[in-house]
């Protein structure tokens, strides 16, 4: 993401200029589509290397370190699957029309919220009461 804040500087909206507007949209777009191809080449790249670097070690030792390892690129890669999925979503809210309001409760997310997670759902006050009530139930 820090990467994405230098490419994209904040989005710095007109006076007068209203909440998502297509300039708003696009910003926001723009950042998606570039994270996205961001983490599909970090998945590629890691496919690569995983069939590049596999090896048959006689010693159980090298091969559980080896299978440890997978295991962790697998899990890292999976994660980034699952938030290529989530980005894709948010794109198509941003062609419909819907990005940028919470889902809970329909207001406004707020524009430094998405420029801190382009992929927030909830506005901050929604999220924080989910939280607290996730917290809740795995007690």
């Amino acid at each position: 993401m820090d990467s994405l804040h230098k490419t994209f500087p904040p989005y710095l909206p007109k006076k007068g200029e209203r909440y998502m507007s297509p300039m708003q949209r696009g910003h926001f777009k723009r950042i998606l589509e570039t994270l996205k191809d961001e983490l599909s080449r970090e998945i590629d790249r890691t496919v690569h290397t995983m069939q590049e670097d596999a090896t048959v070690f006689a010693d159980p030792n090298d091969r559980a370190s080896q299978e440890a390892d997978f295991g962790v690129e697998l899990r890292n890669s999976d994660r980034e699957r699952k938030l290529i999925k989530r980005i894709e979503t948010t794109i198509a809210q941003i062609e419909a029309g819907d990005y940028g309001y919470c889902k809970a409760c329909g207001m406004e997310i707020g524009l430094k919220r998405l420029e801190a997670r382009p992929t927030a759902a909830l506005c901050i006050e929604c999220k924080r009461q989910a939280e607290l009530h996730e917290r809740q139930v795995a007690k």
